[in-house]
C-alpha cells in the first residue's frame, strides 16, 4: 500500500484518505482523493482570518495546511488549524519535520478518511482523545453536513454544539460558522 494513501496513523494504524481503493485500481489518482471541498476549505480560511483578528501574534503560531503532529512512533496526526503557543513551538522547533510538540488547540473540519475499513467510525473519537493525551487544551471539530462542532477539552465532557452557535475558540474569543455563512450568503440544503 503506498505511504501516500495514508492520511494519518493512530496507534500504529493507518487511516486512508477516501476513495483509496479507486486510487490503487486506477480509477482515481491521489490529487482526486487528498483534496477539501469549496465548503471546508472556506471555513478554513473564516477560521485563519478569525484568529489573525482576534487572537495575539505575538503569543501565538497559526499553522495549517494540514499540519503535522509527530506525537509518537506510532501516532502521526495532521490539522487543518493548529494554534501553537511561542514558548512551546520555539524557533528551533520549526524545521522540515513535524511538530512534536503539542499545539495550545487544534481544529478540523470534516475527517477526509476513508469509512470503509473496520473501525474508521471510531477515528474522531481516537483522534481527539490522541490529541489531548499529548497535551492539547482544546479540540474543535467542525463538520459540515451535520452542522455540528464538538468541543472536546482535557477533563471535560465533550460538547456537540449547532454550528449556529458562539463556540469559544481561545482566550474568549467567540466565531459562529452559521451566521458567517449567512453572512456571506451561503445557503446549504
Amino acid at each position: 500500500m503506498p505511504t501516500a494513501l495514508v492520511k494519518e496513523t493512530i496507534d500504529g494504524r493507518p487511516f486512508y484518505y477516501p476513495n483509496f481503493k479507486k486510487v490503487l485500481a486506477g480509477e482515481q489518482t491521489l490529487d482526486d482523493v487528498m483534496g477539501s471541498s469549496t465548503l471546508q476549505s472556506f471555513i478554513v480560511s473564516f477560521l485563519f482570518r478569525f484568529v489573525y483578528r482576534n487572537l495575539d501574534e505575538k503569543q501565538y503560531y497559526f499553522l495549517g495546511s494540514e499540519i503535522g503532529l509527530h506525537i509518537d512512533k506510532r501516532n502521526n496526526l495532521a490539522g487543518d488549524l493548529a494554534l501553537f503557543e511561542r514558548s512551546t513551538l520555539t524557533i528551533k522547533k520549526i524545521n522540515v519535520h513535524y511538530a512534536d510538540v503539542p499545539p495550545k488547540a487544534v481544529v478540523e473540519v470534516d475527517t477526509n478518511i476513508d469509512y470503509s475499513e473496520e473501525g474508521a467510525f471510531d477515528y474522531v473519537h481516537l483522534k481527539t482523545q490522541k490529541l489531548l493525551d499529548f497535551g492539547v487544551q482544546r479540540v474543535i471539530w467542525i463538520f459540515t453536513i451535520s452542522r455540528k462542532v464538538i468541543v472536546a477539552e482535557p477533563g471535560k465532557d465533550w460538547l456537540t454544539k449547532d454550528w449556529n452557535q458562539d463556540i469559544e475558540l481561545l482566550d474568549a474569543k467567540f466565531f459562529n460558522i452559521g451566521k458567517y455563512l449567512a453572512e456571506e450568503g451561503i445557503e446549504l440544503e
